[in-house]
């Protein structure tokens, strides 16, 4: 059917946009030099579709996301870059049908893993996030912890979220200075892996074997007003509901549909005024004008992780078509 069909608010790719950013990625970090994170969109079609671009190895942020890909096949290497300590959720881990490698920064989270029979880890190490992660000098001591206690230990990964939205001119120095108490770690614990990046130093972060990014796929316009090689294929197509002789039109989509951690979404064509449980209203764009009752508009999320658990399936739509239907099953714990 015509996308102008769709039960509003919808989230929707543009298919073609999001084969461009596979394309453009996969030249970038060909094969496993990318591990896809799937904490941005959710799903496993949409890791079927990098796993086909050469992508078999998966990052997640929950044991649902690694348990969701391992159900559906795609197990051959997956990571939780997360600490768990609840014992049953880490026991379904360990027993589940993949290769399944688990974060660990604390004799806590190493006793933790190797008690559920968990079989592999990597070292997470504080490069300056103010998140998860061992003080670097502290990563060979537990290391060691992971050995004796019969883990398997790949490696060190490490994510420096606080360089994602970095000014370009900067963002090499700053890159470097987060990734070498990494190096150093990883001189200290060995295994093949440095893991960490993301979307935003996929082009600095020279320094892992693995690149941790997802949100690529997709886009938002945070990571839009970085200048990186990919473009938005995401948006949450809603209704013109109501269109005010004041100046100002509402369409059915809010705050339940839509993540606002990084600012307001952008309404295509129109200037955003302000958003609501259900409603956004907005004002006339460049040209003055206001939509009619009925016409859709395109908002694009500032941020893609949390608009995409506000929502069970993408809608992907080509030349104006809806192809295909694609269930987000990866959402919650």
């Amino acid at each position: 059917m015509h996308m102008d069909r769709l039960a509003t608010p919808a989230l929707v790719i543009d298919r073609d946009v999001l084969d461009a950013n596979i394309a453009v990625m996969s030249a970038l970090r060909p094969g496993a030099a990318l591990r896809p994170h799937v904490k941005a969109f959710k799903s496993t079609s949409l890791a079927r579709r990098l796993a086909e671009a050469g992508h078999l190895g998966f990052c997640a942020a929950t044991p649902r996301e690694i348990l969701g890909l391992a159900a559906a096949g795609l197990g051959d290497d997956l990571l939780l870059a997360n600490e768990v300590l609840d014992p049953e959720r880490l026991r379904e881990l360990a027993d589940c049908d993949a290769r399944v490698t688990v974060a660990v920064d604390s004799v806590e989270t190493v006793d933790a893993a190797a008690r559920a029979g968990i079989r592999e880890v990597l070292v997470d190490v504080d490069v300056g996030c103010f998140r998860c992660g061992c003080p670097p000098a502290d990563a060979g001591r537990i290391a060691d912890q992971a050995r004796a206690a019969g883990l398997e230990v790949r490696g060190v990964m490490g994510y420096e979220g606080q360089l994602m939205m970095t000014p370009a001119d900067e963002r090499s120095e700053r890159v470097a200075e987060a990734m070498a108490p990494l190096l150093d770690a990883h001189e200290a614990v060995g295994g093949e892996v440095i893991s960490g990046g993301g979307t935003g130093t996929c082009l600095e972060n020279t320094f892992v074997t693995e690149l941790q990014a997802g949100s690529y796929t997709l886009m938002d316009t945070h990571y839009a007003s970085q200048g990186l090689p990919f473009q938005q294929a995401l948006s949450v197509v809603c209704t013109v509901i109501s269109v005010n002789p004041g100046g100002w039109a509402v369409a059915d989509g809010g705050l339940k549909a839509l993540g606002m951690d990084h600012g307001n979404p952008t309404v295509e064509g129109y200037e955003a005024l302000y958003f609501s449980d259900e409603h956004v209203t907005f004002t006339p764009g460049a040209d003055g004008r206001l939509p009619e009752i009925g016409e859709q508009v395109r908002v694009r999320p500032a941020h893609v992780d949390p608009t995409v658990a506000y929502h069970e399936s993408y809608r992907i739509v080509s030349d104006g078509q809806v192809v295909d239907d694609w269930p987000i099953d990866l959402r919650g714990w």
